[in-house]
């Protein structure tokens, strides 16, 4: 059985009460002229709906549902909303009381209606039952979370404390499953009369209607929520911003009619995704409010006061605690409603300032299932590790007007082809040390731009407490990481790559979270299912992290509302997700080997919910940001994945294609007769069509300590000793060399509409990456040595390639050139290419890809003199990159000056050809410079 539980809901999440009508026809209103019938069981019904969280549902659903924190009623949170705590208490209680009283008395029979859950996740499913359902009733207190909630078999007429049942369901499934009920179930009719006697009654206070309980998928009238009034208006940046509808999700078939075989599994899921946007739209406002979270969660301010909120349904009581009221527990307690969110609300000090200064350390303690725990708000936007201490502390940051930091240039636009330099602020100063966002902003930035990229990927932004893991183990998700300053620092460094022309994308990661119960997520509220699965399944063995629940809605709006954050406060252009594999397979991709049947990624190894929110993230990212960039990892090969969600696709714009690092890590341990020339092209070009892909030849995966890079497996020791050019050469030297810049060119060349190079690597930067680490000691008493804590090969040493008498400064060169030629010619995106030629025997690869010919000889030793190519268009052929050039560390056996002029006649299937000099181990560029002369 599927072991995902129920997400608990929060106050602020979507109201799922019914609105069904005697005929069973979703959103009609009753006549007003129509009788209705209150009868005793009526009445006691109605009390225990209206002031309690009760679920009148069948059997197992139930007691799943019991386990679920809900949000109730609008009208009735409205109603509360002016109410005190003891009027609320005393109220409900006394209702409660009558309304079991008269329940118990009047039961005329087991066989009672189902009243579908107010509250909880959209519409939440009722499941057909072969045998007459006994009723249960589940409610619980609404400001007590210590009462225990009650479960009463109406068949029996027993009280059963706490009912628990192992079964669990995500939200696509609670929204997919239909409603069956009995038809000669007694109907419960006309709830919503139920008087509201209060001091301050609202007036416009909605009605809640259930004649009939045949359509799961029941509406609501749209009541604006106090809190969601507020979020509404809170803002101006939405402004404008839409999001499109779904569309038909059909043209995957056009695509592909490979698909039509799975046309159940994908019309499937294509109707998960369609009805979470109409419960988001219908109890959110819109996937655009819902994303904004951040705006009701957390520290938020107001001209009066900051409000604080957390939702930690777990906890027992909370209490915000800080510098501002010295860490004392009981100055600021916290209130919990009935949904699991705490919070609190401190007004300004007298003198109008806020009452947490600015740069302060805040935590929230709870008591909680697990114990008494300080956690940093799962909103936080900024942490700092303080000397000499472990843990993290939240850092309440809201600087004054005049110190906040504003963008003074506009975003670029989003170029046709993406060159993507990948880089880690932290690591990239040429000194042993952690670098800041402002010299990454003032030395680093102008590198990448002087290469000749378009676009810096930025890695481990998002914080995390240990450096080591490269930023993919984040503990605060808001949170930009402290060790490289402060956000307003990262915004500088952005602002000025807009200011160069550069896309920023961030290596943004979904797919899991530390399991550092400190600083992070992991056991926030006291219970391993707060925003994770429970169990194994919320746990990624290889990895040692949590795995999210994308079933949960309060998961999918905090994830939503992370991605939205950093698009919208800190101007990012894009973003590439990492793991997606691991997120779209229960497997995660672990020792699986993908072949390219369709049914290994339509079936029951497929995560629905992580595929469904990949949809929701990408509706959400390119409906507001039409501009921003998606780029999945996806090592799978997943269909669709780059096709638009409105097509019936997951929506990402890119794919990194994977395999292809992994193809030349293989061949690099072969010696070179080994190499196929068809093997090389085949997996170059192995990709969906019309799916765009980001191609490399290697990225920092392949720079981490126990990898090597593909300079360090052609080169090895020789390149401590032989990269001058005042010392002679070494063949191995001289082969690495001329195989580095091959690589990257027909990587580039025929691997995808995108290329990615991770920092240093242009130049073939020695040795490898190890992050500072002492010693660890593991459980079976064995130790794993460190590295001292040192930062010696935590550094990209630029000074390397710059230099102009080291050898490394020609590969430099050769890959400025390589970028400079594709934003010349753009032929990654040029809908022309073809292969020609694949010679095994000559190791010769020749392909068109717009007005260019590559033309790659991969012998080591053998050079071809008037060798014919063949071409499609006619004309005049200049060189216009030569990997044999002196100044990119060749042996310069090409003139540059020569003109070649092609001949009529088909030679390898190509209507015109010319002839060349090919060198062994060289990549050399043609470009039409000229058409035929007309006559």
């Amino acid at each position: 059985m599927d072991d995902r539980k129920y997400e608990r809901r929060s106050r602020l999440g979507p109201p799922t009460h019914p609105h069904v009508t005697r005929n069973g026809t979703r959103g009609m209103e009753r006549q007003d002229n129509e009788p209705t019938q209150k009868t005793p069981v009526t009445l006691a019904l109605r009390y225990l709906c209206c002031f309690t969280q009760l679920t009148f549902l069948p059997g197992d659903e139930l007691r799943d549902s019991a386990k679920r924190n809900v949000l109730g009623d609008r009208s009735i949170l409205l109603a509360r909303f002016h109410r005190s705590d003891n009027e609320r208490r005393k109220e409900k209680w006394s209702l409660l009381s009558r309304g079991f009283a008269s329940l118990f008395c009047l039961l005329p029979t087991p066989r009672i209606p189902v009243l579908m859950a107010i509250g909880g996740p959209p519409a939440a499913s009722l499941s057909s039952s072969p045998t007459p359902p006994s009723l249960i009733f589940a409610g619980k207190s609404s400001y007590d979370s210590d009462l225990p909630s009650l479960a009463v078999a109406a068949s029996k007429k027993i009280l059963v404390p706490d009912s628990q049942s192992d079964g669990s369901s995500s939200l696509t499934e609670q929204l997919g499953a239909t409603s069956t009920v009995s038809e000669d179930l007694q109907v419960i009719e006309d709830v919503d009369n139920v008087a509201m006697e209060d001091e301050e009654k609202l007036e416009d206070a909605p009605s809640l209607v259930v004649d009939n309980v045949d359509d799961a998928e029941a509406k609501v009238e749209d009541v604006p929520h106090p809190l969601e009034v507020t979020a509404s208006t809170a803002t101006s940046k939405a402004k404008g911003k839409t999001i499109p509808p779904p569309g038909n999700g059909q043209k995957i078939y056009e695509i592909d009619p490979l698909l039509v075989r799975h046309r159940d599994h994908l019309d499937y899921r294509y109707g998960q995704y369609k009805r979470l946007r109409e419960e988001i739209d219908k109890y959110e406002g819109s996937l655009e409010v819902f994303s904004r979270g951040y705006e009701k969660f957390g520290f938020t301010r107001s001209a009066e006061g900051i409000t604080y909120r957390e939702w930690a349904p777990g906890a027992k009581s909370a209490s915000l605690i800080g510098d501002f009221n010295n860490w004392n527990t009981n100055a600021d307690v916290m209130t919990r409603n009935e949904f699991g969110v705490w919070e609190i609300f401190l007004p300004n000090n007298a003198d109008g300032s806020p009452s947490i200064p600015h740069g302060s350390r805040v935590k929230i303690r709870m008591d909680t299932p697990s114990g008494i725990k300080d956690s940093i708000s799962a909103w936080i936007k900024f942490s700092v590790q303080a000397p000499g201490e472990i843990p993290y502390n939240g850092i309440y940051y809201d600087p004054p007007e005049e110190e906040k930091y504003v963008f003074q240039h506009s975003q670029p636009t989003r170029p046709k082809s993406l060159r993507i330099y990948e880089a880690h602020v932290g690591m990239s100063s040429t000194e042993p040390k952690i670098n800041t966002y402002a010299e990454f902003r003032d030395d680093v930035l102008p590198r990448i731009k002087k290469l000749g990229y378009n676009a810096v990927q930025l890695m481990a932004i998002q914080e995390h407490s240990y450096y080591a893991s490269f930023g993919y183990h984040v503990t605060n998700f808001f949170a930009p990481s402290s060790r490289c300053g402060t956000p307003d620092d990262l915004k500088s460094l952005i602002d000025k790559a807009h200011e160069l022309g550069l896309l920023v994308l961030m290596d943004i990661v979904h797919s899991h979270a530390s399991n550092n119960t400190l600083d992070g997520l992991n056991m926030f509220d006291g219970t391993d299912s707060h925003y994770f699965h429970s169990g194994s399944r919320g746990y990624h063995w290889m990895w040692d992290s949590r795995l999210f629940n994308y079933g949960s809605w309060e998961v999918l709006r905090y994830l939503l509302s992370n991605a939205r954050w950093w698009l919208e406060e800190y101007k990012f252009d894009g973003f590439r997700f990492d793991g997606v594999t691991s997120m779209m397979y229960t497997h995660h991709g672990l020792k699986v080997a993908f072949t390219g049947n369709y049914s290994e990624y339509f079936g029951l190894a497929t995560d629905v919910d992580a595929v469904t929110y990949l949809m929701l993230v990408n509706d959400l990212i390119h409906g507001l940001y039409p501009e921003a960039v998606t780029v999945g990892e996806d090592v799978s090969g997943m269909p669709t994945f780059c096709v638009a969600v409105t097509d019936g696709g997951v929506g990402f714009d890119y794919r990194l294609q994977m395999a292809i690092a992994d193809k030349w890590i293989e061949l690099l341990q072969k010696r070179d007769e080994e190499w196929k020339m068809g093997d090389i092209v085949f997996t170059l070009t192995n990709r969906r069509w019309r799916e765009n892909c980001v191609a490399y030849a290697e990225s920092h995966d392949q720079a981490l300590v126990g990898d090597k890079t593909i300079a360090f497996w052609l080169m090895d020791k020789d390149m401590y000793d032989f990269m001058a050019l005042d010392r002679p050469s070494t063949p191995r030297i001289d082969r690495g060399i001329a195989l580095h810049k091959m690589i990257r060119l027909i990587t580039m060349g025929l691997g995808g509409e995108g290329y990615l190079n991770f920092m240093g690597n242009e130049f073939g930067h020695p040795e490898w990456i190890d992050f500072p680490r002492g010693a660890q000691h593991l459980p079976s008493g064995k130790i794993v040595p460190g590295n001292n804590n040192s930062f010696d090969k935590c550094r990209r040493r630029f000074d390397l390639g710059d230099a102009d008498y080291l050898r490394y400064h020609g590969m430099q060169e050769f890959d400025r050139a390589m970028q400079h030629l594709e934003q010349t010619y753009g032929f990654m995106t040029s809908e022309h290419q073809y292969i020609s030629r694949k010679d095994e025997g000559d190791k010769i690869i020749v392909f068109e890809r717009g007005d260019l010919v590559f033309v790659f000889n991969f012998h080591w030793s053998k050079s071809y003199s008037d060798y014919r190519i063949g071409c499609l268009k006619p004309g005049k052929y200049k060189i216009v990159l030569d990997s044999d050039e002196k100044l990119f560390g060749g042996f310069d056996r090409l003139d540059h000056s020569a003109e070649y002029f092609t001949t009529d006649g088909w030679f390898d299937d190509r209507p015109h050809s010319f002839l060349l000099y090919a060198p062994c181990r060289t990549a050399v560029v043609y470009a039409l410079v000229e058409g035929p002369k007309k006559g």
